[in-house]
């Protein structure tokens, strides 16, 4: 087909059809060349959404209790103002075992010094109370001060009961935690995988130590700063020992899943003689109830009947 018959004056690219599809091709062209781009968001609607979740913000917090809501804010307020009033020389010390309890409730070092302020004023004010006006004002003073001190000392014991409680926890559960963990890494599971897998099963203070290791790891932190941080919150012997050998195995390059299996082995003999241990201080234990509750009891039943007879009988004789 010669070039005349396609665009000469009959030739098919200027019959008006094709003329006026290759004029609209253009215009679409040229408007595609020169639409503006999509935007990816609008800013109007993003802030209005964020305006919206702001205000719905108020409409979920009414949901809550008040004892949340109100109560424990002032609560909190009230302990770190009476916590500020008193010295800070222990607060390290404090944090190190509010952390190897579990963070209870939440509690700042300053928090729990607020707390123990606050009950020795709690308990001196009670017993300033019922004794003023009933005794002489130097045995009410001593009585008060004795009942201030024992109030600043016992949220320090109830501290340490739960120090000792959670390490308690720990110190069980660990043999158990060790297989699991050993199965887990020995079926193929990678290290964290199987401590997740652990604490996905179980819920004591030692899987929430895994978990919390596990989390660690995943934003940056090495597998060895991660266990030694865990091992450094729970002060339990059985796992500084765990954790000082998976981290020198691990910086020699020996198999996990081989000191998993020692460790788990070594912690099962551990826990056997622990009961052992526990079996044999048995005896000497019930001795004391034994003394001071069954023993008059017996008496009492045996001899009982014939105390009656004795006394007629020594009646007689002083006669």
């Amino acid at each position: 087909m010669s070039s005349e018959l396609l665009f000469g004056p009959y030739g098919l690219f200027w019959s008006p059809a094709v003329f006026a599809g290759l004029i609209g091709l253009a215009v679409f062209l040229v408007w595609l060349a020169y639409m503006p781009a999509k935007r990816s968001g609008d800013a109007e609607e993003r802030l209005e959404s964020y305006l919206r979740r702001a205000q719905s913000l108020p409409e979920d917090d009414m949901r809550e209790p008040i004892m949340r809501r109100v109560i424990l804010p002032m609560l909190r307020q009230m302990l770190r103002a009476a916590g500020g009033l008193a010295p800070k020389r222990n607060l390290a010390s404090t944090q190190k075992l509010l952390m190897q309890a579990g963070d209870p409730g939440g509690l700042s070092a300053l928090d729990f010094l607020g707390l123990r302020v606050l009950f020795m004023a709690l308990i001196g004010g009670l017993a300033l109370m019922f004794s003023i006006g009933s005794q002489p004002l130097m045995i009410v003073l001593r009585n008060t001060g004795l009942a201030a001190v024992i109030g600043f000392i016992l949220p320090n014991y109830w501290l340490l009961s739960k120090v000792r409680q959670r390490r308690a926890a720990i110190t069980r559960a660990l043999p158990d935690a060790l297989d699991m963990l050993t199965i887990g890494v020995e079926a193929g599971l990678a290290f964290e995988s199987a401590l997740l897998r652990v604490a996905e099963k179980w819920h004591n203070p030692l899987t929430e130590e895994f978990r919390r290791t596990v989390g660690e790891m995943r934003v940056g932190t090495s597998r060895e700063t991660a266990l030694l941080r865990m091992a450094e919150r729970c002060d339990v012997p059985d796992l500084n020992t765990f954790v000082a050998i998976l981290v020198q195995s691990s910086q020699l390059g020996v198999s996990i899943s081989q000191v998993l299996h020692n460790q788990a082995a070594e912690m099962r003999l551990k826990r056997r003689q622990r009961a052992e241990e526990l079996a044999r201080q048995a005896g000497i234990k019930i001795m004391i109830p034994l003394g001071f509750l069954i023993f008059p009891a017996l008496f009492i039943v045996i001899l009982g009947p014939a105390v009656p007879a004795v006394l007629s009988a020594f009646r007689g004789v002083m006669r």
